[in-house]
């Protein structure tokens, strides 16, 4: 579920339509929740579609760390790419802004996060990177811990429209990490490597 203060407006022709605030929403606040109403497709879900469907799941789609398609039911799937964004992910199925986003701006992720299939380059921000990989989880996840946690003394000052909508037992573990940032979990968590997934397929397969 996307935050409630935020709409659906078109960018640009480049960008086409993406997600922005209606509202201020301050650093910390929870802009995004996993919730019983996004459909997960497992692999063998996704293979039995039309090739067309499969297209457009994949387009609207993330993956998540057990190589799930998580299709959301509402505008969250319409969040762009940045490679400054102003969400990011956390190990628990929620993310958070990491910075201030005033109305009018829009709320983007780091597609690096989202185990793409194929490596795309975005448009050019002037940034270092340039192209987004199927591994940059791998490659990028000390830096994007440090990113979350140093934002974790925010959320939990912030008001959190969506917190009903995380597991209560999610949340207290989360808070657990309020004053011990560094025991928090990795972002490396939410990594799917495809490679293991199918090694541990033909595994399977071989002794069933």
């Amino acid at each position: 579920m996307i935050h409630p203060d935020t709409k659906i407006k078109f960018i640009s022709d480049t960008i086409g339509y993406g997600v922005v605030a209606t509202k201020f929403i301050p650093k910390g606040t929870v802009t995004w929740v996993q919730d019983p109403l996004d459909t997960v497709y497992p692999p063998t879900a996704v293979q039995k579609l039309p090739p067309e469907i499969r297209e457009y799941l994949n387009f609207y789609s993330f993956t998540n760390r057990f190589g799930d398609k998580v299709l959301c039911w509402d505008n969250g799937k319409y969040v762009n790419h940045s490679f400054n964004p102003s969400c990011f992910t956390t190990p628990y199925d929620f993310e958070i802004a990491i910075r201030d986003i005033s109305p009018g701006e829009e709320l983007t992720d780091d597609y690096g996060y989202l185990n793409i299939e194929k490596p795309f380059v975005p448009l050019n921000e002037g940034t270092e990177r340039k192209t987004v990989y199927p591994d940059d989880l791998v490659t990028y996840h000390g830096q994007w811990d440090n990113l979350i946690r140093n934002c974790l003394p925010y959320v939990f000052t912030a008001n959190q429209p969506l917190l009903n909508f995380i597991p209560k037992q999610t949340w207290e573990t989360f808070k657990t990490y309020k004053d011990h940032p560094a025991l928090m979990p990795s972002v490396l968590e939410s990594y799917f490597n495809p490679i293991k997934s199918y090694e541990k397929h033909v595994y399977q397969s071989k002794h069933q």
